[in-house]
């Protein structure tokens, strides 16, 4: 059965933070289950989310609940084990809308995980996430 594998070990990193608020609008919001916080991105033609698990993972989902109108359009999920470089899994398609969106991913063992949202849906390119789980198994 598919777990979160976001830890407490997880490293996380983000392309921007919102004004540089991160006590507000950090990625630490992505991971804390809370219904009124969320990363809040800065403008930018694409935003993305760096995951590195401290042991290799085995992804089987994604799932984003964005804040509608500051979504993206299209995402790009890419992923490594240590030594190698970023390598493209599968693209998602997400809508413009407040709900949990689930994306299947490829059977993917991975150390790191790269989320890349494109198209944002906002003109300034900012995107709003209260949300966002990786679910499979610990490899």
């Amino acid at each position: 059965m598919a777990q979160s594998l976001v830890c407490a070990d997880t490293v996380s990193r983000v392309s921007s933070v919102l004004n540089r608020n991160t006590r507000q609008f950090g990625k630490k919001h992505l991971f804390d289950q809370d219904e009124e916080t969320c990363w809040n991105s800065d403008q930018g033609p694409s935003q993305w989310v760096i995951l590195e698990f401290p042991r290799r993972v085995r992804v089987s989902q994604l799932q984003i609940q964005f804040q509608g109108g500051f979504s993206s359009r299209r995402g790009c999920l890419e992923g490594s084990q240590r030594s190698e470089a970023l390598g493209k899994i599968v693209d998602f398609y997400p809508e413009d809308n407040n709900s949990i969106q689930t994306f299947p991913v490829p059977a993917a063992e991975v150390d790191q995980l790269k989320v890349t949202f494109e198209d944002p849906a906002d003109f300034f390119g900012r995107v709003v996430i209260y949300h966002l789980r990786v679910l499979g198994e610990k490899a």
